[in-house]
């Protein structure tokens, strides 16, 4: 408080004193306020009552009410009050005794101006001097208030992972004031649905507010049934504390908190609830309860409570995994059978998700990232990284959120994504190259029409067997390989007539022994003679 704010009350039964005491001494210079006067007893302990003067300068025998009594009376209600007593010398034990009652100090009679001064300055600097400690314990206390909500979160998270002893617990609750009962208590777990893949990218200001919406909702939804108190965790994760022993009402506040999520926003959340437990001390406890069953929405794709009630008394297994089938799994992968593919996959992955039986998320979910390195290591023997890399990112990303929910559903769907796409790449890979080999192969055939060129001396260029190359063969081209050659044969004789080279030149030209045999051929395939066929072109006979 500023020193102007000084106020200052005098009390004399001679109106001389009064007078010179408020209006000669400039009290302004000092910090000082006259805040009234007084002339006897009783006026100055009415005057004190409304005012509430900071110091008070009084003589010690006035009539109505002496100073001595109206000291006392002063203090019981201003404590706060600096009273100074004014008495002359053969009052001094009036004034001793005044002083023992809480006076700050006394002024014998007569007295000079300088001491009047210099005793209210000096209760002044007590009276300041109190009014900052009162300021720091006050802001101090004001700090403590401002940081109760974090000081609480802080030990809640300190009983969350730690085990203490119920005396210890108990005065800490007591300290911080807490508005829930530290006995019978429940922990869920609540972790936002795909939230990190679904909001990267959303401005924090918009992100703080879902958070906060969350929060809000499930906060009412407790109290429609308990209370307890709810805190983040993480970017997408809440911790809630609830009063209850029965496990029961517990998971009904868990399954009513997913429901109003539902209900009133756009999200999903998924929780994990942990039994009930004595008391505050013993919260770790129900934490990990809850950190398990919320592990166990790996398999569900969220929206929904686990209590760990349901997985305790359920059969946990190991999870079932063949590796002969995972072999024959990524024989087919290598083979680009996609449909087998895809089918192998999907049973290898349903058996690790179990039919009613529980496996551990963490087990299982270190199968399938090993399942999905095998699969890479697969895809890169035959494409080059660059091709791969997106869907290792994706990978990369789901095994570094910390979000427990659905992650088995991505997993499974981004496996099944690659598995296709792979196959896609190998077959459309298969079918580049095999048009790049019938393609060539025709050219060597377009180059060598002079040859007796037979399937099996083609397919030897090409390192295929007859019946594959004569397969491949037809597919690419559209006609079988022998129906090819004689087309070629022909088209270049009809070039070469057209040049008016001699039947059996042509016939040479072309890998055909006997003139008559070629000219057969040709008019099967044309439906006239080779001469026909000048003729028709060139309007005239073939030469001699």
């Amino acid at each position: 408080m500023p020193m102007t704010d000084m106020k200052l009350c005098v009390i004399d039964d001679i109106r001389s004193v009064v007078e010179m005491i408020t209006t000669r001494i400039p009290w302004g210079e000092h910090g000082i306020t006259i805040a009234g006067s007084a002339l006897d007893g009783e006026e100055g302990l009415a005057l004190v009552s409304q005012v509430r003067p900071d110091i008070v300068l009084s003589d010690i025998r006035m009539p109505k009410l002496d100073g001595l009594e109206m000291t006392r009376r002063i203090l019981e209600f201003s404590p706060q009050s600096k009273v100074i007593i004014l008495s002359a010398y053969t009052d001094f034990a009036y004034a001793q005794q005044a002083i023992r009652l809480g006076a700050f100090d006394f002024v014998k009679k007569p007295f000079s101006m300088e001491e009047i001064i210099a005793v209210v300055v000096k209760a002044r600097d007590a009276r300041a001097a109190e009014l900052a400690e009162q300021a720091q314990v006050q802001a101090m206390e004001k700090r403590i208030k401002d940081s109760m909500p974090v000081l609480r979160q802080e030990y809640f998270q300190l009983l969350m992972h730690h085990q203490t002893d119920i005396i210890s617990a108990m005065k800490r609750w007591e300290f911080l004031h807490m508005e829930m009962e530290p006995r019978h208590v429940a922990v869920l777990i609540a972790e936002i649905d795909q939230f990190s893949e679904r909001y990267q990218g959303m401005p924090v200001q918009e992100m703080e507010l879902i958070r906060f919406s969350l929060q809000n909702i499930m906060e009412e939804t407790v109290q429609g049934y308990t209370k307890g108190i709810i805190f983040r965790e993480s970017l997408n994760r809440y911790v809630c504390v609830i009063n209850s022993s029965d496990d029961h009402l517990v998971s009904l506040v868990a399954d009513a908190c997913c429901a109003n999520i539902a209900k009133y926003t756009k999200f999903t959340i998924s929780i994990g609830v942990g039994l009930a437990v004595e008391a505050v001390n013993q919260l770790s406890q129900s934490y990990q309860q809850a950190l398990k069953a919320l592990s166990y929405h790996f398999y569900t794709g969220g929206n929904g409570a686990l209590s760990f009630a349901t997985i305790a008394g359920g059969h946990q297994s190991i999870p079932e995994y063949s590796h002969a089938e995972e072999q024959e799994f990524l024989f087919a992968l290598r083979s680009g059978n996609r449909e087998r593919s895809l089918l192998l996959l999907e049973s290898l992955l349903d058996n690790l998700a179990g039919s009613g039986t529980l496996s551990d998320p963490g087990d299982v979910g270190n199968i399938c990232y090993e399942l999905a390195s095998k699969l890479f290591r697969v895809l890169l023997e035959i494409f080059p990284y660059e091709q791969l890399e997106p869907f290792e990112n994706k990978l990369e990303e789901i095994r570094k959120k910390d979000e427990v929910s659905s992650s088995f559903l991505r997993l499974r769907s981004l496996l099944l994504e690659l598995v296709a796409e792979g196959c896609e790449w190998i077959e459309s890979n298969r079918k580049y190259e095999s048009k790049r080999i019938i393609h060539e192969a025709k050219d060597y055939i377009r180059g060598h029409l002079h040859q007796d060129l037979s399937l099996e001396h083609c397919a030897r260029q090409f390192n295929f067997s007859p019946g594959y190359f004569s397969n491949l063969f037809r597919k690419e081209a559209g006609m079988p390989f022998q129906q090819f050659v004689i087309q070629e044969k022909i088209e270049r004789a009809k070039t070469m007539l057209i040049q008016d080279h001699q039947v059996q030149e042509i016939a040479q030209e072309l890998g055909y022994e006997h003139r008559r045999y070629f000219s057969e051929v040709f008019k099967k395939s044309t439906g006239m003679t080779p001469s026909q066929f000048r003729e028709s072109y060139l309007g005239r006979p073939p030469t001699s």
